[in-house]
């Protein structure tokens, strides 16, 4: 029996160590709100394997494999910065496995033909030939010394006197169009805009696409001046009424407006799209809880982690020391998250790579200055026009926590120009949903609602007249 065994033992391996990983494999992962292809790259080395991966669908390339292991037919690679695991049988031309990242595991199997990308229903997305001018521009950021690529759009060539709109991005590396799950909403927003006589002007985040400058380095103050820079560059355009100039600005976006709307009076009016009014903290808070609860979450699961994350945030709040920092906040995610997620029958190895994946989260500059940051100061200093809409079923941004901010704001310095409205139906990316939970953003057609575009559309109007 022994002799049996041993014999099988030897024969699998023989067969394992005569495959042949290297080279390009591919893959779809198919998730709660979306799919995302995946191209794996993998070369021999003389003692073991390197590799890299493709997220073509998120325009990501050449992410490095930090390690790659194939051993007795089981294929396995790991990025821990992304809190990513990987593992999966070789079996000739096909690996079955699991992706994990941050402890939740999704199949995911590759195989040598390339996926081709998707053709999604968005029947919002304009076509070519538009019915106005677009022009590929760049400007610089010489606070930073970065230079951003962007797209303006004007309703006609050769057209003059023009008023026009910035517009800004929400949280993470977004491109022009702040594209996500193979929606474009800047793109829908700026077409609306545009053909209303109004010029748009949106731009890709600072590394990303054709802008230059580090973006896992910035803080949302960074991303200010880069916003700052666009409102100066429209104003060199000939084309544009430099007394005209608004910003409008997404979910983070709507913190910077007010921020580049305080730093210069000469900022016509802004729109806030499900923009913040309260202090970093308490947004994600609130934004932890209904997300959950959006996904069935039991209440005392949502207790349980409201009070693990409110210490975590107290702990980001006030300590200055980067590196006391991360050891308090290891021993407190050790202490009180390890024994929940544990209880929920998550091995502790993907355990131990959570932890590290969400330290390396609360411990980069831009989440220390978002949960530390209250926008509600800056808004009471704005004296120009204000729009603030939000989606009643959004889970990102709570909405009535945030609107109501946004009016105490402007009752206590006396603006009387501002406007706030809570859109029923509407998800955190203005679409007409179901729950709000972002698992749906993918599987909804609808870009940007309608009657929200009016909205925007016909109250940029009143100003600018």
């Amino acid at each position: 029996m022994k002799k049996l065994l041993l014999f099988t033992l030897l024969f699998f391996t023989a067969i394992s160590n005569a495959q042949d990983i290297t080279g390009d494999w591919h893959g779809r992962l198919v998730f709660p709100g979306g799919k995302l292809r995946i191209s794996l790259h993998i070369t021999k080395l003389e003692n073991g394997y390197s590799g890299t991966m493709d997220s073509p669908d998120q325009g990501a390339n050449g992410i490095p494999l930090t390690t790659v292991a194939f051993e007795s037919g089981i294929f396995a690679f790991a990025i821990p910065q992304g809190g990513i695991n990987y593992k999966g049988t070789v079996a000739g031309t096909e690996i079955k496995g699991n992706f994990s990242q941050k402890g939740v595991d999704v199949p995911l199997n590759f195989g040598r033909t390339e996926i081709k990308k998707e053709t999604l229903k968005r029947p919002q997305e304009p076509e070519k030939p538009y019915p106005y001018y677009e022009e590929e521009v760049s400007f610089s950021n010489d606070k930073a010394g970065i230079s951003l690529g962007g797209t303006l759009t004007l309703p006609k060539q050769g057209g003059s006197n023009y008023p026009a709109v910035v517009l800004i991005t929400g949280s993470g590396p977004q491109n022009r169009d702040e594209e996500i799950l193979g929606h474009k909403p800047f793109l829908v927003i700026a077409d609306y805009l545009t053909r209303q006589g109004i010029a748009v002007l949106r731009y890709d985040d600072r590394g990303v696409g054709k802008s230059t400058g580090k973006f896992s380095t910035a803080t949302t103050a960074d991303f200010a001046t880069d916003a700052e820079a666009a409102f100066a560059y429209l104003k060199t355009r000939k084309e544009i009424n430099a007394k005209k100039i608004g910003l409008a600005g997404h979910s983070e976006g709507g913190i910077i407006a007010p921020i580049v709307a305080a730093n210069h009076p000469d900022v016509a009016f802004i729109v806030l799209l499900a923009g913040t009014a309260i202090p970093g903290d308490e947004l994600l808070m609130l934004q932890n809880y209904l997300a959950g609860k959006a996904n069935g979450m039991p209440e005392e699961d949502l207790a349980k982690l409201g009070s693990i994350n409110r210490g975590i945030y107290t702990i980001v709040k006030e300590e200055d020391n980067p590196a006391v920092l991360k050891t308090r906040l290891r021993a407190a995610l050790n202490k009180d998250l390890k024994p929940l997620l544990i209880s929920k029958g998550i091995p502790e190895s993907e355990v131990v790579n959570n932890i590290e994946s969400q330290l390396s989260d609360y411990t980069t500059p831009w989440y220390i200055n978002f949960i530390r940051y209250n926008p509600y100061p800056v808004l009471e200093r704005l004296q120009c026009p204000i729009l603030a809409i939000n989606g009643d079923k959004d889970v990102q941004v709570a909405p009535k926590a945030n609107l109501d901010a946004i009016k105490r704001a402007a009752d206590k310095s006396g603006n009387k120009k501002v406007i706030t409205k809570e859109l029923p139906g509407l998800n955190h990316l203005f679409q007409a949903s179901t729950t709000g939970a972002p698992s749906e953003y993918g599987d909804i057609e609808e870009t940007f609602n309608p009657a929200a575009l009016k909205i925007v559309g016909d109250w940029i109007a009143i100003q600018v007249k």
